[in-house]
């Protein structure tokens, strides 16, 4: 999930089967109407909730840590490599 952008359709489907699990347990046919709305399952323990992650922003939270780490040039294998093999002019791209 860190290096990769998950496509809005695969986070939409974990949060599916996440809500599934949290309401329904092991029998995914049951009927009965949830008891917490799903907007309250992720707020954050102090604020009610079950603090539950929003998988979207945790997505591009981490992609956003790599590019980080990339424009800061950080002493990480990966961060040389792909500098010294498509950046070795020192300029990036605009």
């Amino acid at each position: 999930m860190g290096t990769f952008a998950i496509h809005n359709t695969i986070i939409n489907q974990i949060d599916k089967f996440r809500k599934h699990c949290l309401w329904r347990g092991a029998d995914i046919n049951a009927q009965q109407r949830p008891k917490a709305a799903w907007i309250g399952v992720g707020r954050s323990k102090e604020e009610g909730g079950l603090g539950v992650l929003n998988l979207k922003t945790q997505n591009e939270a981490l992609l956003l840590k790599h590019l980080f780490k990339f424009f800061n040039k950080e002493a990480i294998p990966w961060v040389s490599l792909v500098s010294k093999s498509y950046y070795s002019s020192g300029i990036l791209p605009p």
